[in-house]
């Protein structure tokens, strides 16, 4: 049996769409990350679980997340006409915090503006899943399922 981290790796090779159940069940099985982690550029991929988000994200041509400090962070990075890299200023800015989410304390991005929790966990050293929260917008059981992988350049 492959690890957990090793199934997700995989689920992101698929350009086919992949059940919330597979994806709820490998986050709920992964290592926490620290916030301090994530500092620094992400790029970002979708998974099409049927979510509403995936093509609100695909739509705005998503780029990923711009980590400065755990106080300083652009929660939606996109790519403007040019294909440069810009924050999303209709989402506004973040911080990163210790939360406690599915019973796991790990870095989560908290969006200054609003109700939305990104919950993380760690895949490995390059990328991390992510998982949207934001009951007040897409109701107390919606979750869409990202991954972030760590810009080298």
């Amino acid at each position: 049996m492959t690890s957990p981290e090793e199934q997700f790796v995989e689920l992101t090779k698929c350009n086919t769409p992949v059940t919330e159940a597979q994806i709820e069940r490998i986050f709920n099985e992964l290592k926490p990350v620290r916030p301090s982690f994530l500092i620094g550029e992400w790029d970002g991929g979708g998974l099409d679980t049927g979510h509403p988000g995936h093509k609100t994200l695909v739509a705005m041509k998503w780029a990923g997340k711009s980590f400065r400090s755990v106080d300083d962070a652009d929660p939606i990075v996109v790519l403007d006409e040019t294909g440069r890299r810009v924050c999303s200023e209709k989402w506004g800015h973040s911080s990163l915090r210790e939360v406690v989410f599915r019973g796991v304390t790990s870095a989560a991005m908290i969006y200054d503006n609003k109700p939305i929790f990104d919950h993380f966990r760690y895949v490995h050293d390059d990328m991390v899943l992510g998982v949207m929260d934001c009951p007040k917008v897409m109701g107390a059981d919606s979750f869409y399922y990202f991954f972030l992988r760590r810009r080298k350049d």
